[in-house]
């Protein structure tokens, strides 16, 4: 399913949580869930299925911290290939003929600013990734839960030479009025900088719940002509007992999501604390 198709019949529904998924399964907090394509490959599967079924036409890839900087960190760093590769190959068996594989790409979690990495040793890292996912056969890269804009540019670049669609997606939790990046990018300014840079689509994930996101969405949407893509959290979480518990219901998540597509969401889905109940919501919120 290409990139054109989809955007035929928008809004796309694209699917909700990863990681808060794969804990329900097991993965232990702090953990890389990134291994688990290669350890418990099964239940990796799981969650992408579990997100077909729920009507998702857009799925991604257990690959998000999966780039050879924080890869290295966890003693991973000369697996980059094979995690990723197998990363795809999942989510492209769960997706079948049904829903295109969109393979997640976080950032590195170092600081340009601070000399922690250069801009050529983000660029490779960025570019190792995502030749791997599309030699396995994704179908478009996703940059999700961004901050810093020339982070951004320098991934967008490296996953464009890559040969797929890029879509851009930056977390917007910060500021006086909690509408900017950690490194202080406006909804705008992202939205305009990644669109003169060759982006495919952006928007906005992660950080916040779907009633602050709408306004952040029609901000960027009116920004810039690209799709807008949207997977906002769902609500903020609270702290039970060592656990990240989520109060927004599937019900009330799925019904603010038309607001979501009139402000000009052309993807809509769901990030932390959402599930494949989220999506099943959503799908029947816009039948």
């Amino acid at each position: 399913m290409t990139f054109p198709e989809l955007l035929a019949c928008a809004p796309v529904v694209t699917d909700g949580a990863w990681g808060t998924e794969l804990q329900a399964l097991g993965l232990p907090p702090g953990a890389l869930a990134d291994e688990w394509n290669l350890t418990y490959p099964e239940r990796v599967l799981a969650v992408a299925r579990s997100y077909v079924e729920a009507g998702s036409r857009v799925i991604l890839t257990n690959t998000f911290r999966a780039n050879s900087v924080s890869l290295a960190g966890y003693g991973c760093r000369e697996r980059v290939a094979e995690i990723n590769g197998v990363g795809v190959r999942i989510s492209r068996e769960a997706a079948g003929d049904r829903a295109a594989v969109f393979a997640s790409v976080g950032p590195t979690g170092k600081l340009l600013m601070s000399g922690d990495i250069s801009e050529d040793e983000m660029r490779e890292a960025f570019g190792e990734q995502t030749r791997a996912m599309a030699e396995a056969g994704a179908d478009a890269i996703l940059l999700e839960t961004f901050a810093d804009l020339v982070e951004a540019r320098i991934a967008l670049e490296a996953a464009k030479a890559a040969g797929l669609p890029v879509v851009v997606s930056f977390v917007f939790d910060s500021g006086r009025k909690n509408d900017r990046t950690m490194m202080g990018a406006t909804p705008e300014q992202a939205a305009r900088e990644m669109e003169s840079a060759g982006a495919s689509a952006v928007g906005a994930n992660c950080g916040r719940g779907i009633a602050d996101y709408i306004d952040i969405c029609a901000r960027i949407r009116g920004a810039t002509s690209l799709p807008v893509w949207m997977k906002p959290n769902a609500g903020l979480p609270e702290m039970v007992d060592g656990k990240a518990l989520y109060s927004t219901t599937a019900a009330d998540f799925a019904a603010r999501v038309p607001e979501l597509v009139r402000a000009g969401a052309s993807f809509a889905g769901g990030c932390c604390g959402s599930n494949p109940e989220f999506i099943a919501a959503t799908v029947r919120a816009l039948a």
